[in-house]
């Protein structure tokens, strides 16, 4: 359960520093700046940053600055050498997000002396604010802290919020590689499709298409469950049965995918 701060009157987190903004950073920077926050960001390796964020080649240009909200998304092997010089520049009432893979939450905090850490494991779609975000808060959270991280990851997409690291590992492999799966998937099919004589332009275009359209139908308000629609395309005896016997007939797509997410998971709980 997280603890009731009464003393804390800011409902709304009016500063975020995002240290370091790489792919996923960036990707994600274009949905957080359609908040309310002032949001800068710390990366030497960037000329420039998306959203309207200010942008500061290091730590130095921050003077005494203090954030409500600090965002660790630098590579989990340097945050041991780059945050800790961070903890002064987080302000008494504020907490820190940390999305860098397979670094817990225990660990940050004895790295920024106690601050507030929630975990996210975010995927690639929050770019176009489609993404699945996983959101794991240490115990020592409070609910306007994280309060604050659901607001600001659901403007990337959809939140799913855990209670343990380890269930956060299970986001991990069903959601936060879930793209990957998913673009190897597509890549395939096109591959397949090209082999039937249509040029790469249309089999992606086709393979794309039908895909987009399936899972666009599959999510819709009230769209009944998967395994219904799947029939509703499969006439007894048809071209739909013929090839998913020879997709899952013998189970052996669904095994495939239980060991993906296995092996996925069980790298994550390596990588803590």
């Amino acid at each position: 359960m997280h603890r009731d701060v009464r003393k804390w009157q800011k409902t709304i987190i009016n500063s975020v520093l995002i240290v370091g903004c790489g792919k996923m950073g960036s990707a994600l920077l274009e949905q957080w700046s359609k908040g309310p926050e002032a949001i800068t960001v710390i990366d030497p390796g960037q000329n420039s940053v998306p959203g309207g964020a200010s942008l500061l080649a290091d730590r130095g240009a921050l003077g005494e600055e203090r954030f409500d909200c600090i965002i660790v998304a630098v590579k989990p092997q340097m945050i041991d050498d780059v945050m800790p010089a961070y903890k002064q520049h987080l302000s008494d009432d504020g907490y820190v997000i940390s999305i860098a893979a397979g670094y817990t939450s225990a660990r940050l905090a004895q790295v920024l002396h106690g601050a507030p850490v929630i975990r996210v494991m975010p995927n690639l779609p929050a770019a176009i604010g489609r993404g699945v975000s996983g959101i794991c808060p240490a115990p020592d959270v409070s609910s306007a802290h994280l309060q604050h991280a659901q607001d600001f990851m659901a403007r990337a997409g959809t939140t799913v919020t855990v209670q343990t690291e380890e269930e956060l590992d299970h986001v991990t492999a069903v959601a936060g590689s879930g793209p990957g799966y998913v673009f190897e998937i597509a890549r395939a099919y096109v591959e397949v499709a090209m082999e039937h004589g249509f040029s790469e332009e249309q089999a992606r275009e086709m393979v794309l298409g039908t895909m987009g359209g399936a899972i666009e139908m599959a999510s819709a308000q009230g769209a009944p469950p998967l395994e219904e629609l799947r029939n509703s395309v499969t006439s007894k005896g048809g071209t739909t049965a013929a090839g998913l016997d020879a997709l899952n007939g013998d189970g052996g797509l669904t095994e495939r995918l239980r060991a993906t997410l296995q092996a996925c998971f069980d790298r994550a709980v390596e990588l803590r």
